[in-house]
């Protein structure tokens, strides 16, 4: 299980109710630089309602910002399931 989108997407599955985050615990954080680009490696625990049922999963997280004046914004959100 995993998926790949932008803030849009992320938004609309929020919106939707279709998943329900409940808790994420971050582990093992990675952050690199590359002038207005920032990529942010992370493993999650996280802990969901999708449908009825409460389930708990570790993905592996890819985040990419762009630095747009003194603001980041996430550009994309790349997630797999850990096994």
């Amino acid at each position: 299980m995993g998926g790949t989108w932008g803030t849009a997407r992320e938004l609309q599955v929020i919106e939707s109710g279709s998943i329900w985050y409940k808790k994420a615990d971050v582990h093992n954080v990675s952050v690199e630089i590359f002038g207005n680009t920032a990529i942010v490696w992370n493993e999650i625990t996280l802990l969901a309602v999708v449908g009825n049922n409460e389930v708990s999963n570790r993905f592996m997280v890819t985040e990419v910002y762009q630095k747009n004046g003194s603001d980041w914004k996430l550009t994309n959100l790349t997630f797999s399931k850990l096994m």
